[in-house]
This record gives structure tokens, C-alpha cells and sequence, in this order.
């Protein structure tokens, strides 16, 4: 077994696993493609099937016990932001809005656990859920590969993506944090309160 066959099966348990360092390992392999000459595909591949095993996992937890697992977001304020707008908009456009959560502060995660507990059909949350994590993917290896080429330090361009991922993630999530900071002002002066999901009124 050559070193990108096991690279690769590296990747993928990553993937599969909630909340292990997905975009690190992605940043560090598209630098390694950059410096190496070798092909991305397989890297955003595996990447993607390992994210969308750990989105069946986290949607089957979402039937399971929607209650208790939504809970468990609320109790931290960014995925608690990225719940919030999920659940605004996630029945009015769901594929569109799970594709886009991937890129909010655990939005896969909160996205995937919401779908279960609204019990949305398996092939429609297959569906965006594959999207949303081929797209990412392709994202986060892109930013590695580009800091590659852009330097040829791999050290040095592994922290120059990184430090790009960082940024890109902070202007996004300062963002969307005034922004749904706002919309949660709105709805407590309006209508009492943010609404919970149902599933947490139970």
C-alpha cells in the first residue's frame, strides 16, 4: 500500500468522524498535490463520501433524539447562530439552505441533525447533503492547492492557506453573526423570543 493510498484512507476516517480537523487534513493534501503534481479528484472524493457518512450518522442521531441533540447545539453560541437560521429557512428551501450551512460555524453538523429531526425524506437529505459536501471539499483542498503553487514551501504554504481559511471563515462568520444577531434582536422584541423547533417543545 503506497503513501497516497493510505493518505487517503487517513482522510476518509476523518471525515466520517464529527467534528475531527476535515479541513486541516484537506488544506494539507491540496498542498501536497500542489507540490507533488498529483491529482485532486480522489482527495475530493473520499473527502466527500467520508462527510456524507458522518451526515447519515448525525441525521439518524437527528431521529433518534432530536430533542436532546438540538440541545447540545444550543449550548454553544456559534452552532446556536447557525441553528437559528437553519431552522428559519431550512423547510422554505432545503436543499439550497443545507448546502449553504456547510460553510456557517457547525453548520454541517447542525444541519444534518435538524434534518433527522424533522424527519425529512433519506433522498432528499442524501441529496443536498452530497452537494454540500463535494462542494466544500472541493473548497477547503482548493485553498491548499493554491497555496502550493503560490509558495513553494510546503510548511510555509500549508500556513498560508490555513491563514486564508481562518480569514475567510472569520469575515463570514462575523457576518453572519451580525446578521442573525439582529434577526434574533427582531424576533425577542416581536414575537417573545426566538422560536425553538418543535421537536424541543416536546
Amino acid at each position: 500500500m503506497d503513501a497516497s493510498t493510505v493518505s487517503l484512507l487517513v482522510l476518509f476516517v476523518i471525515s466520517a468522524v464529527p467534528f475531527a480537523p476535515t479541513e486541516l487534513a484537506l488544506i494539507g493534501l491540496g498542498v501536497a498535490a500542489a507540490e507533488q503534481g498529483g491529482s485532486l479528484v480522489p482527495v475530493v472524493l473520499v473527502a466527500a463520501v467520508g462527510c456524507l457518512v458522518c451526515d447519515l450518522v448525525l441525521y439518524a442521531t437527528g431521529r433518534r433524539g432530536g430533542a436532546w441533540a438540538l440541545r447540545r447545539v444550543r449550548a454553544r453560541p456559534g452552532p446556536a447562530a447557525s441553528l437559528r437560521w437553519l431552522t428559519d429557512r431550512i423547510e422554505r428551501n432545503p436543499v439550497p439552505v443545507l448546502v449553504i450551512a456547510r460553510w456557517l460555524p457547525a453548520g454541517g453538523t447542525a444541519g444534518a441533525l435538524l434534518a433527522g429531526s424533522l424527519r425529512w425524506p433519506r433522498t432528499v437529505f442524501v441529496t443536498a447533503s452530497a452537494i454540500g459536501v463535494t462542494l466544500w471539499s472541493a473548497y477547503a483542498v482548493a485553498l491548499g492547492y493554491l497555496g502550493g503553487r503560490i509558495v513553494e514551501e510546503p510548511l510555509v504554504s500549508l500556513v498560508v492557506s490555513l491563514g486564508v481559511a481562518v480569514a475567510l471563515a472569520s469575515v463570514a462568520g462575523a457576518a453572519f453573526r451580525l446578521r442573525t444577531g439582529h434577526d434574533l434582536v427582531h424576533a425577542s422584541g416581536t414575537a417573545g423570543g426566538a422560536a425553538l423547533h418543535p421537536a424541543e417543545q416536546a
